[in-house]
């Protein structure tokens, strides 16, 4: 196969240069027009990185416009290419011109050899077929090797017939030093994407892998950096423009930003001749977050980063409190993966004065009960999200995403929904015999496996704040089921127990229809009681908890909002599980029995109840005194 690629090249190289080159130019536009009408996949991309360069100077049409002149001369540039593929020097002189030599000459004559950075404008080809027009000067390049061994060993031969040296990328670097060293002038392309062994620095505002290898070679020889573009100024007519030499008096990180900010300029003079159809501003895949990449992030000390473009990730949270809670050192492990991101929350409606109020987004859109995942779905392609990041497991998450056509759509495998994402992230293996994992973690190490950096838990909860009066608060509901509920008369016990004691005051938390259970609690209670269930938002209710002093509560949403604003909380576990639900705030006792059928995970017991009513009102009372005194919580 390899063979019969390299003879069909052959011959239709051998047919372009029988023809006039005038004729060869209209063939090239030709030919590029019928791409662009026919591959609609490559004239998209052609679009999107046109709008990232352009968006705010073009409109759509203009942009359209353009992308159909850079195929046309694409199309031109390749034929053109082929053309004059080991064409005689005459032929060439007559269809180019020379400009700016004296800059290469100039930085030629230090004697420490100059690196010239190339790159895929117009045709590119016309950096080794036209080195004669500088004949006093020794021409190199660095190549990649072609997987096709025909058609690598021919390109390399016409090359060098020109006098041109060839060191390949992976295995002729030390003789492309020694090289530049002894004065030679050495191609080197700057303006494809590197891949995870690039340096992350801006190019057209947006972060690119920028390949740092002719900042690099600069660097460590003490070459000057000459940039180089060829234009098409013409049918069958190309300009060879020498730019002035990039000054390279600084590290290989602002060298290599310093020759992307020329590669702009070059770019700006044709738009048309850029090689557009090349994915430069690709999204890495598994690690799109780049916290740890191998180079690391770029960006020039003048510049700021909150100019760059950002990369829009909208994360699906998980619809009840609890586990919004939980997914929220994820999000912020997220924020902390790259300087350049746009996050947006999208959650249930119930839920956006909680994510407001934590702050760990940009924006929060909720999503109303009535919409099902159609609606939603065209309600987000409106926004044009980069990634989506799915938290929950569920068939509908997934539908949403895909719906909302965002080109990255990352979750776990869960539900049948594996059709929807496109980038499936593996759950880690815990052994049995292993303590079971948080589901916390099971975030974490969704946003780790993404390329965030480790999340310090004991950095998520703030400090408690000091209280004058002690107010204790209590949760007695649990929205998942009566499983959850330690039963009310003994939180009744154990709250009186504490008022008789050290004199605290309480206030209920729950829901709407928690309410009777707070009327309950208050009803001829010897004490204060303030019952404030289904009379706060999600807000007021985080404001309220910051007032008590401790959160007496059953395994519920508020005992998690509790921990995460930095409360000390006395959690009653019975049909869950600690290990997999439980607070996630260092400032929090487990108050637990064990029993042969816990945990369950059932909404309601079918047997004796055994692992809630083993637990008696005493000793929570006796735990409850005793977090109060360690956490030290009054003024």
């Amino acid at each position: 196969m390899e063979r019969l690629i390299y003879w069909i090249a052959l011959v239709l190289v051998k047919v372009l240069q029988i023809l006039p080159a005038r004729v060869c130019d209209q063939v090239g536009q030709a030919v590029g027009l019928l791409a662009w009408c026919i591959m609609p996949g490559y004239r998209g991309l052609v679009c999107r990185n046109m709008e990232v360069a352009y968006g705010e100077h073009k409109t759509r049409k203009e942009i359209n416009k353009l992308c159909l002149e850079h195929f046309r001369a694409l199309g031109a540039n390749l034929a053109g290419a082929a053309h004059f593929f080991g064409a005689k020097e005459q032929e060439i002189r007559s269809h180019t011109q020379l400009e700016g030599i004296n800059f290469l000459l100039e930085a030629h004559r230090k004697g420490r050899g100059v690196v010239l950075a190339i790159s895929h404008i117009g045709n590119w080809e016309m950096f080794a077929q036209a080195c004669f027009y500088v004949p006093q000067v020794r021409f190199g390049t660095i190549y990649q090797r072609i997987h096709n061994r025909y058609l690598d060993n021919w390109l390399t031969r016409i090359r060098q017939k020109r006098g041109v040296r060839t060191f390949e990328r992976r295995s002729g670097l030390n003789e492309a030093v020694k090289f530049l060293k002894s004065g030679g002038v050495l191609g080197v392309l700057v303006d494809q994407h590197a891949g995870d062994s690039g340096l992350w620095t801006p190019f057209f505002g947006k972060l690119a892998s920028t390949s740092p290898l002719a900042a690099v070679l600069a660097t460590r020889t003490g070459a000057s950096v000459v940039p180089v573009a060829v234009f098409r100024s013409g049918c069958a007519f190309w300009r060879i423009c020498v730019w002035p030499e990039i000054p390279a008096n600084c590290s290989v990180e602002e060298l290599t930003a310093r020759i992307n900010r020329v590669l702009e300029e070059q770019i700006l003079v044709s738009p048309r001749d850029w090689f557009w159809v090349h994915n430069r501003w690709k999204l890495p895949r598994p690690h799109f977050l780049l916290a740890n990449v191998k180079r690391g992030i770029y960006y020039s000390p003048s510049k700021n980063f909150e100019k760059l473009q950002k990369l829009r990730i909208l994360i699906r949270t998980s619809n009840w409190l609890g586990d919004a809670v939980m997914n929220v050192p994820a999000v912020r492990a997220i924020r902390m993966g790259r300087p350049d991101l746009h996050i947006t929350i999208l959650s249930p409606e119930k839920l956006v004065e909680f994510w407001k109020e934590i702050q760990a987004g940009d924006e929060v859109l909720g999503i109303p009960q009535s919409w099902g995942a159609l609606r939603t779905g065209i309600y987000l392609r409106r926004y044009k999200y980069d990634v989506a990041i799915v938290f929950p497991n569920s068939f509908r998450t997934g539908l949403e995403v895909f719906l909302a056509g965002i080109p990255r759509r990352v979750g776990y495998r869960g539900y049948w929904r594996s059709w929807f994402l496109n980038q499936i992230v593996r759950e880690r293996k815990v052994e049995a015999s292993c303590r079971p994992e948080h589901h916390c973690m099971r975030y974490l190490e969704l946003a780790k496996q993404l390329g965030a950096p480790e999340f310090p838990l004991e950095s998520l909860v703030p400090e408690s704040v000091k209280i004058s009066e002690l107010w204790l608060g209590v949760c007695p509901g649990a929205e998942y089921g009566p499983a959850k509920r330690w039963p009310l008369e003994r939180f009744r016990k154990t709250m009186e127990i504490l008022t008789t004691e050290i004199g605290c005051r309480w206030k209920v938390f729950g829901l709407e229809k928690d309410r009777l259970l707070g009327e309950e609690l208050a009803k001829g209670f010897p004490g204060v009681v303030e019952n404030l269930c289904g009379k706060t938002s999600l807000q007021e209710l985080m404001n309220q908890i910051r007032t008590v002093c401790l959160l007496l509560t059953n395994d519920t949403g508020t005992m998690h909002l509790a921990s995460l604003l930095g409360v000390p909380v006395v959690a009653i576990f019975g049909s869950t599980s600690p290990e997999l639900t439980g607070p996630i705030g260092g400032k929090c006792r487990i108050l637990r029995k064990r029993v042969e059928c816990s945990p369950c995970f059932r909404r309601e017991c079918p047997l004796d109840f055994r692992c809630m009513t083993s637990l008696h009102p005493e000793e929570v009372a006796i735990a409850v005194k005793e977090m109060i005194s360690s956490c030290s919580v009054l003024a």
